[in-house]
């Protein structure tokens, strides 16, 4: 059964920081396309960032750029989101996809950051 499952989010105050950690079950995070993704109360999904197979890396949100960063352990089988510098406006539910073909998709674990 192809799963992901998402931990480390919290409430953290601004400034602060934070690892998501995305395990995965029934395929190998090498091999596909593995996101992060966002979505903010009230808003649409937002991918945040992606890494490849070959690990390279791609962002997709100017806001994260020098603050955020996603690696693999792919002996775990477990994608990370690192996350310093937080604001307010990262406050969201952060969920891991990939582009395997029955694309996964977890629950999420929430952010939040406030003062």
């Amino acid at each position: 059964q192809v799963q992901l499952v998402e931990s480390g989010g919290g409430s953290v105050q601004p400034g602060g920081s934070l690892r998501l950690s995305c395990e995965a079950s029934g395929f190998s995070v090498s091999a596909y396309w593995m996101y992060w993704v966002r979505q903010a109360p009230g808003k649409g999904l937002e991918r945040v960032l992606g890494i490849s197979s070959g690990g390279i890396t791609a962002n997709y949100l100017d806001s994260v750029e020098g603050r955020f960063t996603i690696s693999r352990d792919d002996a775990k089988n477990t994608l990370y989101l690192q996350m310093n510098a937080l604001k307010p406006e990262d406050t969201a539910l952060y969920f891991c996809t990939s582009d395997h073909p029955a694309g996964p998709r977890g629950r999420g674990t929430q952010v939040t950051v406030s003062s």
